[in-house]
């Protein structure tokens, strides 16, 4: 008759006692907990606040400011543990084994991220240069610690990830690309009245920085004409168009001026045996 009744005081006794024993430990690890969230807290708005001081892409900093936040409060969880009195040492083998399995089954993402965590603070390109790497090239959109895209004038995108990035060899062009263009004229013309028409033909193209000033002269004797080489620098997002442009711009004052464009020509002789 008194067996659930004695239960009951059993139960109540050692709820007690484990209040008695454990009770003060799990309030100071739960202090503990408290402080170290506010402490992250502010670890990660100084990082912030820091990071916003240095070029870097918001999502980064924020990634950066998070880390910061993980890696504070993960230092007052070890305390908690440890006024609880947890075993850290097999805990930590434990956690150490599974990262190790985790590490193996996403090396490829890890070593993207590496990777992007190298592009961003060597910075060997930055958004908004026009990059060749890898058999691909286009104009730099965004840089994230996983993927570099690029734009092509087509509108279409080029994802790379980091990793195939980095220990490549890089062409950076920057923010400006020089044109080469190649015009041949008669053996007969005027080359300095060639050269000015050239000239003539890029200061009037709104397109072509004055700024390295742009480079005409003369390339190549060749079998039916002589090769003048035209050399300007333009914005990257101008090159197509400024490409098309001089093209036809130095086409029209050649003919105006009477500058021959001579076609590829052979002289073929018949000796009579």
């Amino acid at each position: 008759m008194n067996a659930p009744g004695t239960s009951l005081d059993q139960i109540k006794s050692t709820v007690i006692d484990l209040a008695i024993r454990f009770g003060p430990k799990v309030l100071v690890a739960i202090l503990i907990l408290f402080v170290g969230f506010m402490v992250a807290r502010m670890v990660s708005q100084w990082l912030t606040k820091a990071l916003s001081r240095i070029e870097l892409e918001p999502p980064v900093r924020a990634l950066l400011a998070r880390i910061g936040w993980i890696l504070t409060f993960a230092l007052f969880l070890v305390l908690a543990l440890q006024n609880l009195g947890v075993e850290l040492l097999p805990l930590i083998a434990g956690v150490g084994v599974a990262g190790a399995g985790l590490a193996l089954a996403t090396q490829g993402v890890l070593s993207n991220l590496v990777a992007g965590l190298s592009i961003i603070f060597a910075k060997p390109f930055r958004v908004g240069e026009y990059i060749s790497i890898v058999g691909e090239e286009g104009l730099v959109h965004t840089i994230t610690l996983f993927t570099t895209t690029l734009t092509h004038p087509d509108r279409s995108r080029v994802v790379i990830p980091n990793r195939k990035i980095v220990g490549e060899i890089l062409h950076n062009f920057g923010t400006v690309r020089q044109l080469e263009i190649v015009v041949g004229v008669a053996y007969d013309t005027d080359m300095n009245a060639a050269v000015a028409a050239i000239n003539a033909v890029l200061q009037a193209n709104s397109r072509v920085l004055p700024d390295p000033a742009p480079i005409v002269q003369t390339l190549l004797l060749g079998d039916s004409s002589v090769n003048i080489g035209i050399r300007p620098w333009v914005d990257v997002k101008d090159y197509r168009a400024a490409l098309g442009e001089i093209n036809q711009a130095v086409l029209e004052t050649f003919r105006n001026r009477g500058i021959v464009l001579p076609f590829p020509q052979r002289e073929v002789r018949l000796i009579d045996s």
